[in-house]
């Protein structure tokens, strides 16, 4: 069986939708078919409904109407319309008639008078009227976002806006729900909604606590509802709101205000409930808090009666207080509460006069223009925070949160050119959404940065699914962010995670998982999955399980002691059955066996006695279905007869007429032939073998020579005898049977059974029939691929397994995958069949199956890949850029919609006006969005076209939409000089001059270009004209160069001239006579003239440098100086200095400068320099040891160190001492002295070198000496393997490591390593010294 796609062709186009209608009234649900002439059936309740007085059933072409007439309570429930295998549920639902309106004379209690009203409820957005009442924006828009009596939204809302969000007041602390309603009729795609507060402020990113976004649709009306909570409202909630709502080609918005007002007392309360106006339609109404609504401020009515008010001394204003004063200084959201306070009835004009005396206010002296109250900016741009001071040099600070911002890295930049300060911050992220302050002296101005997420979209859809029920279902997505949140909502109800048990949300990545495990019909619907900046959409169709039987049970007839075999083979292999006989269960034992193995069932019964006989069943748990069988139980009676009785073959067909037997491939063939004859006859099995032609229908090997007398037949029969094997024959006196073990379709043919005795003899004629599943059908062709479709023909198989063919069942895939899914659940009758709901752009691959009676053969190969593409759209702007006699040029703009083909290229055709033939403008197709049609006959008037093509063919064209006469056009000329060579062009030296002027005539004008009124010559300058523009062009200018130049444009009679003038400016040269004009104390007077070449440009200034004549480094003392002449100042007494000085102009300074020839020297006065006298200091010590030397213990024959520190000054004098004897004379001893340390070296000591030994140090302060104590042992003797000295001990007195082989660890001495090497049996130690 092939496992259910994604996604399953339904056969609507237009589904019936749920409906809510006011009892009495009319219900009508439409739906839309495929294809024309569908038939229909309409359920209630699972029972089908008729044309009645009660319902309306219409149908024309594919359109489909059910009326519902006087609706009443009774009429509420479900409803269903199936066509085919598709089946769609839709819910009727029954409200209460709205009563009438009361007029407004009645008397409407006043929430004074009414019980039970709650003082903190949360209050509706209304609209606070004016003096004049309106009815427009009057209604109390309640939390589920329905308007009171409303029962449907407007057939044509003006803008997307069916409701607009209202003005609201609420108290501190109380909550308010802004709501606004969106016509879906229209739409496509589910609108976006975006609110914000002030003219900046995103709310999406301050959703919370306090402020939440809900939005919702509703699938009866077709209305979107969007809402704006705000919990726990405080002062810094109040202010201007909007509301803004897009789709892919509309925009709408809408302003709306915030009041907040401070808690007042009980008294205060039932004061302006006097003045709350009751709304009838809303009375019944309940709001989120399940309160009864208390109605809206009428102000109007509240001002026009504030005279009686001011009598309480809770309202009364005091009489020193400024009201003017106040309202400066308060918010806007509180002028309604002050202006209540105070009884100003006359709110306009309070509010013109504010706003004349708000101008006054001081500006501030720091700052000409400061910052915005706040910014936006996405996550990952920059943003530059700017403002404009009153002193250009005055120095600024930028503040973070109160927190100084240092400049760090590129993240913040600071720049300030002239008044202007700015602060750029780069890759902002959200740790930068931050207040920020930019402080000037002891004023600042402020500024809230909010930093917006970019939206994360959906770069892979959901795609639709059709599954059948217990199966587990999974949606996936792609977004374009990693780690997005993102919302699951199953027919605009957002999935929770409470619902965990039955949804599983996973997360891998960029990728979202919805799982539904076992699916169930509830479980179908449009799934969406939803991020900050797009939605995708998903259908799931849910289909009961159908069980297929691709091989029924069939009626057996066994005799006595045989065995009978029930087979039977359905789709599903999991789905297990119970057996019954007789309608009763039957019970497996020793001789009934009962297997199920994939999707074979089998009832097998050893020894068939006559109580088998019987009716079997197999029931399939969990389907309405049942197969049923008749067992028959053969009898054979046996007469007495004489001997000598002819053979006789019992059969209930005998003779010459063929009995024809059908088995399925693959059953067993068993055919047990009853006979009889005395004495026992001989039974012989014959198969027939045609050879030759022979006709599908011919007749039968024994029908008379007449009957096929046009066909040649050549008969064969085979001899079957074997008693072993799949195909065996077995006899026994009184029966012969013949069986064939699993059979096939070789087997298929006509099979005699001939018995013979002395007596005589006898014969049948037995036709088998093996029948089979088809095979599979050859590859599909595709063809017609459009869009999203194609047709998909096929072959019938090549033989079609015994039994017609009942039609087809058709697969696809993209070629990519490895899911099939199955596109028709009907079997197809036809050959060929229109494939739908594909995908552009998405390679696919078809295959089929052939179904008979038997069940469903393989499927067939795949056909070729294929991609559905649809042709482009038309090109956009076609227009005709220019005519001549013979020519005209066409320019347009790529289509549109491209595809997912691409673009090929364009087709340009022409045609007579009048005519119908269009004549191709080139041969192939041009890649370029404009084309010059050549050799058009003159004077004629024509139409153009030009269509798009891609691999899809070509497509929709677009044409001119008057004729274009062929005619060239006379137009003066005239130059359109750009602004920038209106003024002078300078350009340096070196530099290449390249100017295009363009210009306009027809025909071609003539171009002529003049240089100071002479005709332009030489190789350096070249002119290069177009039909359009004229250009000059030097490679590298140079001085000479500059000049007038003049260029003029004639077509006959008529000419226009443009002028430019050309400067080419360098470097200038030095200034001329530099000279030290005086020279006094610190200072030094220069003075030059300017230089002789300007270079062609003004000279901006001078560089004066000043050089040591010591270090001769050239340092500058002023720059961009404009005088020809200065004073050096703060010069070094007594040093010598040069001077030079370079010119400045626009290119830049002089290559070389005018310095002076002989050095400048500073005089300097006599002084006499005496140096401080020092006390000297002695530092002389007595010797004294820092670290004594330390008793010894060493081997004979390796040599030794004693070591020992010592300190004094002046440098002590060092001897040692054996036995008090000194050693100073004596080779064998080596003494050194480094930085204090003392070593005595011992060269190969033997026992008589042990003793005491004494170092003494010696200066003028003293002496001091220290001694130790060295003992000389004999040879140990070889270790294994060294064959010589081995010295291994560790003394922990020993300063050193020396060949004897003990380490040491003293503090002032050298440590003698060895590194050990073995070479020849002999041990070589090679000494290293490091100091410790």
């Amino acid at each position: 069986m092939p496992e259910p796609g994604k996604k399953a062709a339904s056969a609507f186009n237009k589904k019936p939708r749920s409906a809510e209608v006011p009892s009495g009234s009319a219900a009508v649900f439409e739906a839309e078919t495929e294809r024309s002439g569908v038939k229909v059936r309409w359920q209630r309740d699972g029972r089908d409904i008729g044309a009645s007085d009660k319902y309306g059933l219409a149908a024309e072409g594919k359109r489909h109407t059910l009326t519902v007439r006087d609706v009443g309570p009774d009429d509420q429930g479900s409803y269903a319309l199936i066509a085919g295998s598709s089946k769609v549920k839709f819910d009727l639902k029954v409200t209460e008639a709205a009563p009438p309106e009361k007029p407004e004379a009645a008397a409407i209690p006043t929430p004074l008078e009414a019980p039970g009203v709650p003082k903190d409820v949360p209050v509706p957005a209304t609209e606070l009227e004016e003096n004049v009442p309106s009815t427009e924006g009057s209604v109390s828009v309640t939390p589920d976002g329905s308007a009171p009596g409303s029962q449907g939204a407007p057939d044509d809302p003006i803008g997307l806006f069916l409701m607009r969000p209202q003005d609201g007041e609420v108290t501190v602390g109380g909550s308010i729900v802004f709501s606004a309603r969106v016509a879906g009729a229209s739409l496509l795609k589910p609108p976006v909604v975006k609110w914000f507060k002030g003219k900046w402020v995103d709310l999406s990113s301050k959703v919370g606590q306090h402020l939440q976004l809900h939005d919702s649709y509703d699938r009866a009306s077709k209305v979107y509802l969007f809402e704006l909570h705000i919990t726990d409202a405080q002062a810094t909630s109040a202010g201007g709101y909007r509301c803004e709502v897009s789709t892919k080609d509309k925009f709408d918005s809408c302003n709306f205000n915030l009041t907040v007002h401070e808690a007042v007392g009980s008294g205060d309360l039932d004061l302006r409930s006097a003045f709350r106006r009751t709304s009838l339609a809303g009375a019944g109404r309940r709001t989120s808090d399940s309160h009864e609504d208390a109605g809206t401020l009428d102000f109007s009515s509240l001002l026009k009666k504030s005279s009686s008010f001011r009598r309480d001394s809770k309202l009364e204003a005091p009489a020193e207080e400024d009201v003017w004063e106040i309202l400066r200084q308060a918010p806007p959201s509180e002028y309604e509460r002050i202006a209540f306070q105070h009884g100003v009835t006359d709110l306009r004009g309070m509010l013109k006069r504010l706003k004349g005396m708000k101008h006054d206010e001081k500006k501030s002296t720091a700052f000409q223009k400061k910052l915005e109250p706040a910014y936006q900016v996405n996550k990952g741009h920059k943003i530059r925070l700017t403002v404009e001071l009153a002193d250009p040099d005055a120095e600024v600070k930028w503040l973070k949160n109160g927190q100084e911002i240092q400049m760090s890295g590129s993240k913040y930049i600071f720049e300030s050119i002239g008044p202007k300060r700015t602060l750029t911050i780069s890759q902002c992220s959200l740790a930068d959404d931050a207040a920020y302050q930019c402080v000037v002296g002891g004023e600042k101005c402020s500024t809230e940065l909010f930093v917006k997420e970019p939206p994360v979209l959906i770069t892979r859809p959901l795609e639709d699914q059709v599954v059948m029920v217990g199966q587990r279902v999974e949606f996936e997505c792609e977004v374009s962010e990693e780690g997005a949140q993102v919302k699951w909502l199953k027919d605009g109800v957002e999935l929770t995670r409470e619902e965990t048990f039955k949804y599983r949300f996973k997360k891998d990545g960029q990728k979202h998982h919805l799982i539904i495990n076992e699916a169930t019909l509830e479980d179908a619907g449009h799934y969406a999955v939803r991020t900050s900046g797009d939605q995708a959409v998903a259908e799931l169709i849910m289909q009961e399980k159908k069980l297929e039987v691709y091989q029924s049970i069939a009626d057996l007839a066994v005799g006595a002691k045989d065995q009978a075999v029930f087979k039977c083979e359905v789709s599903d292999e999991n789905v297990r059955g119970v057996w019954l006989k007789n309608g009763k269960e039957l019970v497996p034992d020793s001789r009934i066996k009962v297997s199920h193995i994939g999707r074979v069932h089998k009832l097998t019964i050893d020894d068939v006695t006559p109580a088998d006989e019987a009716d079997y069943s197999f029931v399939p748990e969990g389907f309405a279905c049942n197969l049923s069988a008749k067992l028959h139980f053969m009898e054979v009676k046996i007469d007495f007869v004489p001997r000598q009785e002819p053979p006789k073959i019992h059969l209930d067909c005998p003779g010459s007429t063929p009995d024809t037997i059908v088995v399925v491939a693959g059953n067993k063939l068993r055919l047990d032939v009853p006979i009889s004859g005395d004495p026992a006859p001989t039974v012989v099995w014959q198969k027939i073998i045609t050879q030759g032609k022979k006709a599908p229908a011919g007749p039968p090997p024994d029908a008379p020579e007449d009957a096929g007398a046009d066909e040649e037949w050549v008969f064969d029969k085979k001899l079957l005898c074997e008693t072993e094997g799949r195909v065996r024959v077995e006899t026994t006196k009184d029966r012969s049977v013949f069986t064939v073990e699993g059979a096939e379709k070789e087997d298929e043919g006509v099979y005699t059974v001939t018995v013979k005795n002395p007596v005589g003899e006898d014969q049948v004629n037995l036709t088998v029939k093996v029948i089979d599943v088809p095979d599979a059908p050859a590859a599909p062709k595709i063809s017609n691929v459009g869009e999203d479709s194609c047709t998909v023909q096929w072959e019938p198989p090549a033989y079609d397994g015994g039994q017609p063919v009942l039609g087809y069942i058709l697969e696809r895939k993209k070629k990519k995958s490895y899911r099939w899914m199955r596109l028709n659940f009907d079997l197809l009758r036809e050959l060929s069949h229109e494939a739908r709901r594909m995908i552009e752009g998405v390679a696919y691959e078809m295959r089929v199956y052939a179904v008979n009676a038997v069940g469903m053969s393989r499927p067939s190969p795949a056909s070729q890949p294929f991609m559905p593409i649809g042709p482009p759209g038309e090109p956009n702007h076609l227009t005709v850029e220019d005519v001549s006699d013979t020519t005209v040029s066409l320019k347009w703009r790529p289509p549109e919609r491209v595809g997912a083909g691409g673009l090929d290229g364009y087709s340009v055709e022409y045609c007579q006006e009048g005519c119908s033939e269009w004549v191709p403008a080139q041969q192939g197709l041009t890649e370029r969005t404009s084309l010059l049609v050549k050799d058009l006959p003159t004077r004629a008037r024509l139409l153009f076209r030009v269509r798009a093509h891609n691999v899809a063919g070509p497509g929709a064209p677009v044409i001119t939409k008057e004729p274009v006469t062929v005619q060239e056009i006379l137009q003066r000329p005239r130059f359109q000089l750009p602004r920038h060579l209106r003024q002078t062009i300078q350009k340096k030296v070196g530099e290449p001059v390249n100017l295009l002027i363009p210009f306009q005539g027809k025909p071609r004008p003539q171009v002529t270009w003049t240089k100071e009124g002479q005709p332009l010559a030489g190789e350096e300058v070249s002119i290069r004209n177009s039909p359009t523009d004229t250009i000059l062009f030097i490679r590298a200018a140079c001085r000479t160069h500059s000049g007038t130049y003049q260029v003029t444009v004639r077509i006959e009679s008529m000419e226009d001239k443009a002028t430019l003038v050309l400067q080419i400016v360098d470097k200038p040269s030095p200034p001329q006579d530099i000279r030290v004009i005086e020279t006094w104390g610190f200072n030094v007077a220069l003075e030059w003239k300017p230089p002789q070449d300007d270079g062609n440009s003004e000279i901006w200034g001078y560089t004066v440098q000043k050089a040591d004549k010591k270090t001769m480094e050239w340092f500058t003392v002023l720059e961009h100086y404009r005088r020809t002449h200065c004073v050096v100042s703060e010069l070094v007494i007594g040093n010598g200095y040069y001077f030079r000085v370079f010119s400045h102009n626009m290119v830049g300074s002089s290559d070389k400068a005018a310095a002076t020839k002989e050095p400048v020297f500073i005089p300097r006065p006599g002084m006499t320099y005496e140096p401080p006298k020092y006390k000297a200091l002695d530092f002389s010590e007595a010797p004294s040891f820092t670290q004594p030397l330390t008793n010894r213990s060493i081997i004979a024959g390796y040599n030794a160190i004693l070591c020992c520190a010592v300190r004094g000054s002046p440098k002590p004098k060092i001897s040692w001492f054996k036995n008090g004897l000194d050693l100073g004379q004596d080779a064998r001893f080596r003494m050194f002295s480094k930085q204090g340390v003392l070593t005595l070296e011992i060269r190969k000591p033997c026992p008589f070198d042990g003793g005491v030994y004494v170092c003494k140090a010696t200066n003028l302060q003293g002496e001091a000496q220290c001694e130790c104590r060295l003992e000389v042992r004999g040879e140990e003797p070889s270790g294994p393997g060294l064959g010589g000295k081995q010295g291994s001990s560790r003394d922990p007195g020993c300063v050193s490591g020396s060949a004897s082989g003990c380490w040491s660890t003293g503090l002032a001495c050298s440590v003698d390593l060895g590194f050990w090497k073995i070479r020849k049996t002999q041990l070589v130690v090679f000494p290293l010294t490091v100091p410790q």
